[in-house]
């Protein structure tokens, strides 16, 4: 073979092989950001919702009665993340509430936390679904504690 037969050969070669496998690692490149982009939203979420169960811990916690309840209506909680619906979660061990965890309902494995307050208990709802309802974050506090819970108002 010639030198311009061959020099002719590798680019071809190297043109069928852009064509034919760039789309493959750029495909893979791009789902790697959206599950950043993804993972980013949900940690946004669960540090609005870990912020807002704080400022109510402290409230509760602050006021001489031992019977309180507090409530917050999450207003700037999204309905989708991008298409998706997530579940918000407060996760603990044993009885002790530490950390807010969101998730995508399709994808479990994309998900994010945040940490509670310490201090915190486990109260009777712990888990919400996004969607057209409205999520409500609160704190109760009684003798044995202050319990933390989220539930649809």
């Amino acid at each position: 073979m010639s030198a311009p037969a061959i020099s002719h050969l590798i680019c071809t070669t190297a043109l069928v092989m852009l064509i034919f496998v760039m789309p493959f690692f750029y495909s893979i490149v791009l789902d790697n950001i959206r599950v950043d982009m993804l993972r980013k939203e949900l940690k946004e979420i669960a540090d609005y919702v870990s912020n807002t169960l704080a400022n109510l811990y402290f409230l509760v916690n602050s006021t001489e009665n031992t019977n309180v309840s507090m409530e917050k209506s999450l207003k700037y909680l999204p309905t989708a993340v991008e298409d998706s619906v997530f579940i918000l979660k407060i996760v603990g061990s044993g009885v002790n509430a530490t950390k807010i965890t969101t998730y995508l309902k399709d994808g479990p494995s994309v998900a994010a936390d945040a940490w509670l307050s310490p201090g915190l208990k486990l109260g009777a709802q712990n888990t919400v679904e996004s969607g057209s309802r409205t999520v409500s974050a609160g704190c109760t506090r009684n003798s044995t504690g202050v319990y933390a819970w989220i539930k649809y108002a």
